[in-house]
């Protein structure tokens, strides 16, 4: 019956494990995505400079 157990917690985690990286890799996209969106809309400031689109 232990056996069995540990089985099925070693399944359990692994998927849950599998399904978090998965999420986070999507997560990193959209990211990446919005960062380089940020680049190609950035607004022109005073004297033509293209200004920062980031605050810090």
């Amino acid at each position: 019956m232990v056996p069995l157990l540990l089985v099925l917690l070693l399944a359990l985690i692994l998927f849950g494990a599998g399904f978090a990286l998965k999420a986070l890799w999507w997560i990193a996209v959209i990211v990446l995505v919005v960062w380089l969106l940020g680049f190609m809309v950035r607004t022109t400031g005073a004297g033509g400079r293209r200004g920062r689109w980031y605050r810090w």
